[in-house]
């Protein structure tokens, strides 16, 4: 069993840089709220352009000083699979100073296969829906509408990222699923429920905090889309669902983000609407957040869209898909629809046009528990997702091996 007085020793595999946009932020978050948490964290990014706490050892695998591989000239994955040999290179050094390793998707197999070698438990971040379902159904999703994702894109049709990443399951020890939707997405493709661990992600609640003076009660209807402006988002389905809506009429419906080439065309007509608002990317989300009464996102697939709970914290209600993984609930505190049902989507748009003391229920609901879904919160949860994978792992151990002759994981914060 884990010795819960004791700090759980983490080293925490990260092919990027830790810390700048979307994942990048979210694996710096993990860190800093892992340390705050209580645990002993070792950090192998690729880069670290930003700060860490004191108690965090930082040493990075692409980068020494202001000389850094670029990525780009080496190529994606062939960065991330430098990074995960060197990775497990070191490994050999830290058995026995080490009680789990959090590594993540595309540079990591090397290092989870090591891992196993050595009997040290492993957890592989699932930041998306199953992979090859994900980038099915966007396919899917762009052929219905005629356009195609950019060859690029990270969630456009990969093969080879599909076979990584499926190499990657197989080796690790458990997946770490940040929603439901995550969760289901793996057990409906043959997973076990015993392979896959929740944990959730959060938000900065420094930067997005609710405006003092908001009015429910004031004329129109302020909605807002804020992300990449892609068919996997669903904009489409939102733009429908507004201009359906009686909300149009006297409301605004903002949207923030970049748009893939040749979404923006198809949509030309609905996105002309007086009512709509094409902003184009932004930095002050937080402020256009704070100045909107929803937060609208008809997502097709998602891990755990993070712009939910940035949405939650700045008190906007949120009107999202089943499959966006924003924690929430149903009539409590958000309303949530089937994918692509733009009929109830359209409902629900309407219920907060037309009855304001619902958008004011639902928001002071949901800011009631926001301090449950702050980066904070989800460092506590990843230690304690941590904490049962080293448990299961000893246990799987032991069944292998009763006499403990195969038990090679042996830590101080395990005990007798």
């Amino acid at each position: 069993m884990i010795n819960r007085a004791a700090g759980i020793r983490v080293l925490y595999s990260f092919a990027m840089k830790l810390g700048g946009p979307r994942i990048c932020a979210t694996a710096w978050h993990q860190v800093t709220g892992l340390a705050a948490a209580g645990a002993d964290v070792i950090v192998f990014p690729g880069v670290a352009p930003w700060p860490l706490p004191d108690n965090v050892i930082c040493q990075p695998t692409l980068s020494r000083g202001c000389i850094r591989i670029p990525y780009r000239a080496l190529g994606r994955l062939r960065a991330y699979a430098l990074h995960d040999y060197i990775v497990s290179q070191r490994l050999e050094s830290l058995s026995g100073k080490i009680d789990i390793i959090h590594a993540w998707p595309l540079g990591s197999l090397r290092t989870l296969r090591a891992a196993a070698r050595l009997g040290i438990p492993t957890v592989l971040e699932r930041p998306n829906a199953y992979t090859k379902f994900a980038m099915e159904i966007v396919e899917r999703e762009c052929k219905s509408l005629g356009i195609r994702m950019p060859t690029a894109h990270e969630h456009a049709y990969n093969p080879e990222v599909i076979r990584i990443e499926e190499e990657e399951y197989r080796a690790a020890g458990r997946l770490l699923c940040p929603s439901d939707f995550v969760v289901r997405t793996f057990v409906e493709h043959g997973f076990t429920a015993d392979k896959l661990i929740r944990h959730q992600y959060g938000f900065d609640d420094t930067i997005y905090h609710p405006a003092e003076d908001w009015d429910g009660h004031k004329p129109g209807l302020t909605m807002l889309f804020a992300g990449g402006c892609t068919p996997r988002k669903g904009l489409h389905y939102a733009l429908q669902a507004w201009l359906r809506s009686p909300a149009h009429q006297d409301g605004t419906f903002l949207i923030a983000g970049a748009f893939i080439p040749g979404y923006a065309e198809i949509l030309s007509a609905m996105l002309s609407h007086p009512s709509v608002k094409v902003l184009g990317h932004r930095a002050d989300i937080p402020e256009l957040m704070r100045k909107s009464d929803i937060l609208v996102l008809p997502t097709i697939e998602e891990g755990s869209a993070l712009v939910t709970m940035e949405a939650r914290g700045s008190g906007c209600v949120l009107l999202v898909s089943e499959a966006s993984g924003a924690i929430c609930k149903h009539g409590q505190d958000a309303l949530v629809h089937r994918v692509g049902d733009v009929a109830a989507l359209t409902n629900h748009i309407a219920m907060l046009h037309e009855n304001r003391a619902l958008l004011e229920e639902l928001r002071a609901t949901s800011l009631k528990t926001v301090h449950e879904i702050t980066w904070r919160a989800a460092g506590v949860k990843l230690l304690e997702a941590y904490r049962e994978s080293i448990e299961a792992y000893s246990r799987e151990c032991l069944r292998s091996a009763p006499d403990g002759s195969r038990v090679q994981h042996s830590t101080a914060s395990q005990s007798a």
